[in-house]
């Protein structure tokens, strides 16, 4: 049953406090229904909200913990993989190499090697102790993920260390699944598209080869969306879950974070200057650069959902009467 939403100046805790309490008591049913909430007034909240909660300072600690997770949790997919294909890591490198479009060539290379050196090396073990040591570790970046979007969403967790660590490895194979997922229909539409120009002539087989490309990255986009959603809905401790397929702040999360992706890999290639800075160590600067980067997007697009979600409670605890008067005025 929802919360009841209580008075706005009934004098049981501070406002914020008791609009946090009702958003993770009883979430909207809809985030794209702002109830006469301004779209200026979300924007303006949620940038006041970023620099408050330390967006960008908690992205650089997604970052790190990133790096430390995506070679094992890259191990571990390629396990699962080889309990169906015999050379698992290979099928899976190719599958990482349609990331070439956005992660920068260097940093790529270097996640390709020592993938590869990895798989190689643990080749023997990976489906039984070494899948579960591999499938533990990286579930370290899903564990500071909820964390970090607890601090975000005001959210006091609950669970035991073990209760949310095991939450974590579920969450990590479920975005594992969906994130290989969208590997499979790049490398699907980008195999396909070859085929199409290969075998049809002149610009029919060039239309429909683009046609197919763009499918592929519009389901591939579709999935990031989804898997966005699935970290806002399980990551976090709410207290009462609702599923929503698409939210604003997935959708923005996604789109920005593609662009910034793409505009982080154009610079790169024009105006490379980490590897005269760092040496040997460049690509790895350039990873945790492009981690950092996916991070403060993932976030972004949770204050973007929290912070519509504390407008429209926000306003309907203004609209609430008071307890000596009819009816409070309405938020402008």
């Amino acid at each position: 049953m929802p919360t009841p939403i209580p008075s706005w100046d009934q004098p049981m805790e501070s406002r914020q406090n008791r609009v946090w309490r009702i958003v993770s008591h009883s979430p909207l049913e809809s985030l794209w229904k702002l109830e006469g909430v301004s779209v200026r007034e979300i924007i303006r909240r949620t940038v006041k909200s970023t620099i408050s909660d330390r967006v960008f300072g908690r992205a650089a600690e997604l970052g790190f913990y990133f790096l430390f997770a995506i070679f094992p949790a890259l191990v571990c997919a390629s396990a699962i993989l080889g309990m169906a294909a015999r050379s698992a890591h290979q099928i899976y490198t190719r599958l990482l190499a349609n990331l070439a479009l956005l992660v920068p060539p260097s940093a790529m290379d270097q996640v390709l090697n020592i993938f590869n050196q990895t798989a190689a090396a643990s080749s023997s073990g990976k489906i039984t102790f070494g899948l579960l040591v591999a499938l533990w570790s990286a579930s370290v970046g899903i564990s500071a993920i909820q964390d970090t979007l607890n601090e975000v969403y005001k959210i006091e967790d609950s669970r035991s260390y073990l209760g949310a660590r095991l939450r974590a490895i579920a969450l990590t194979l479920l975005v594992g699944i969906l994130l290989t997922l969208c590997l499979v229909s790049i490398f699907g539409g980008t195999f396909t598209a070859a085929l199409l120009y290969h075998h049809i002539s002149g610009a029919t087989g060039q239309l429909m080869a683009m046609g197919v490309r763009l499918a592929a990255w519009a389901v591939a986009t579709a999935l990031l969306v989804v898997v966005f959603g699935v970290i806002y809905h399980w990551a976090p401790d709410w207290r009462q879950r609702r599923w929503r397929w698409l939210t604003p702040g997935a959708a923005i999360g996604v789109l920005c974070w593609l662009l910034a992706s793409v505009v982080f890999r154009t610079y790169l290639q024009y105006f490379n200057t980490y590897g005269v800075t760092y040496g040997s160590l460049g690509a790895v600067i350039i990873l945790m650069m492009w981690f950092y980067i996916t991070g403060a997007m993932l976030l972004i697009g949770a204050e973007i959902n929290g912070q519509i979600e504390s407008a429209v409670v926000e306003k309907r605890l203004r609209a609430q009467p008071g307890p000596n008067e009819e009816q409070q005025p309405r938020a402008a």
